[in-house]
């Protein structure tokens, strides 16, 4: 989506719509689309903010990103508790995860441009409603049923968040170097929720049970709501994208219908109708969307993009990177709690090694790409990633503490690595005047990613499980694990081809970067 607006000296821009998720950094040093002077609601007040009233608008957003970061991990840890209390099986544990990740990815792109239609401000406030009230419900749920109904709850209103967050701090911070200080906080929020989540849930577990993992986000969401209503202006594109109605039905279709499929395949049997039927669903889902996509003047995914070999690369990297993670955090928690024994805050202690060198590298990796292009640390990354997860194959229920923090660690060397390289290869994949629309799909591909980590792992441990979760997770995990592996290697290779001359030319076909 593009806007047309005006400059100080009256010339002319053409500027991306908002930027969903934390990937944006490239276009930092793009204008933005700040709305008519009459109905765009950012009023002059945006631009001309005290420094402190710009800083509170900041905070008030990173609250949002806070808390979609704190629930990718605080709820991994609550996982054991969660299938004992309600009594859920693997599948169980999976939907818990995947009915939230896949309701996000779906809806990212859509959250975006209504965003950009009714107001940013508005949008946020709804969806930090429904995060709120999705999470609340989700402590009083009486089964796993309802339990996943409300994690739905969730992913609607967390597809909302970041979306128009980062759509307000690019309207708020207008200069280049203030922007680019703000989005570092915005990046640096992320990776702070990933490292508490683990130890935050084992306490919350710990101390009032499993559901205490959700009351978590109403007093944060209570109060973003609050401190939006009061200090944060709205704004608007000038020129909203159109909705594809038809295309956000068949992502969703798509995606839910081979979720569905992979992670009931184990229980119902992988050729019984039902699962050929779910799988086969998919498989048309995606035959129609690359169909009728190319014929809409502004598709939800444009599958032009697709041929730039940057860009397509980066986004297969995404999946395989984050279905990664998302399959670690999974398998890792029900070893540590239900194989050996540990408490949720013990568990949570003992994966702490990976989310604090992930966040230790991350910066590490964006001066790498700056100086040196995002080969290194994609290679870096995926050997990691690889490396780290042949060597937690071969874990046993009694395996020495200090070989869990040496291949965490490790693991979080690849994790660490991964992020910067991929938005450099989407940002630099496609023409700058397209960054928005780029970033809102490399966010899908990586909610996809965790979406399908979470079900592939999980569905491999299912079949093969012989007995007890306790008696049969070591040796049932092994093939999930060296998935994982195959994962980072798949990153590795990717990062050595999309980053070739050839690779480059195919970006540089789609007009100028």
């Amino acid at each position: 989506m593009q806007a047309q607006v005006r400059d100080a000296q009256g010339r002319s821009l053409s500027v991306p719509g908002p930027i969903p998720e934390r990937t944006s950094v490239p276009v930092l040093g793009q204008a933005r689309a700040s709305g008519t002077e009459a109905s765009a609601g950012l009023s002059a007040d945006a631009g001309t903010a005290t420094r402190g009233r710009r800083t509170l608008m900041l905070a008030v957003c990173c609250m949002s990103l806070f808390m979609v970061g704190l629930d990718n991990t605080i709820v991994n840890v609550g996982l054991p508790a969660i299938g004992r209390d309600l009594h859920a099986g693997v599948s169980g544990l999976q939907w818990t995860v995947a009915a939230y990740t896949i309701t996000l990815a779906a809806l990212l792109m859509f959250s975006g441009a209504i965003a950009d239609r009714i107001g940013r401000r508005t949008i946020f406030q709804v969806g930090l409603s429904l995060f709120t009230l999705g999470s609340w419900m989700c402590s009083l749920a009486p089964s796993l049923d309802w339990l996943i109904a409300f994690r739905v709850l969730q992913g609607v209103g967390g597809s909302m968040l970041n979306p128009a967050a980062l759509g307000i701090i690019t309207n708020t911070f207008t200069g280049r170097a203030e922007r680019a200080r703000a989005i570092g906080v915005w990046d640096g929020v992320f990776g702070l929720s990933m490292a508490l989540g683990p130890v935050l849930g084992g306490v919350l577990v710990g101390t009032v049970g499993w559901r205490g993992i959700f009351w978590a986000n109403i007093p944060v969401g209570l109060a973003a709501i609050s401190l939006t209503a009061l200090f944060v202006p709205d704004s608007k594109a000038p020129k909203s994208r159109r909705a594809d109605p038809v295309g956000q039905i068949l992502l969703i279709v798509m995606l839910g219908s081979l979720a569905y499929a992979i992670i009931e395949g184990p229980s119902h049997g992988w050729y019984s109708p039902e699962i050929f039927g779910f799988f086969a669903l998919s498989v048309a889902a995606l035959a129609v969307l690359l169909a009728y996509e190319p014929r809409r003047a502004e598709p939800i995914i444009d599958l032009r993009f697709f041929r730039s070999v940057p860009f397509a690369g980066a986004n297969l990297s995404a999946v395989c990177a984050i279905a990664a993670m998302a399959g670690f955090l999974f398998l890792s928690t029900l070893y540590l709690q239900d194989v050996r024994g540990l408490s949720a805050l013990q568990a949570g202690l003992t994966i702490l090694p990976m989310p604090v060198v992930m966040a230790l590298c991350a910066p590490l990796a964006g001066r790498m790409v700056a100086t040196r292009g995002p080969r290194v640390p994609l290679v870096i990354a995926g050997a990691a990633l690889t490396l780290s997860s042949a060597a937690l194959s071969r874990l046993t229920g009694s395996t020495d503490h200090l070989y869990l923090i040496v291949t965490y660690g490790l693991f979080g060397v690849g994790a660490g690595m991964v992020s910067s390289p991929i938005t450099n290869g989407v940002m630099s994949g496609v023409p700058k005047t397209q960054a928005g629309m780029a970033s809102g799909m490399n966010s899908s591909s990586r909610q996809l990613g965790q979406s399908l980590g979470v079900a592939i792992v999980g569905s491999v441990l299912a079949a093969s499980m012989r007995g007890s979760l306790q008696a049969g997770f070591v040796q049932a995990s092994h093939a999930g694990w060296w998935i994982l592996a195959g994962c980072g290697y798949g990153v590795l290779l990717l990062g050595l081809v999309c980053t070739t001359a050839w690779a480059k030319a195919t970006a540089a076909r789609l007009g100028p970067g």
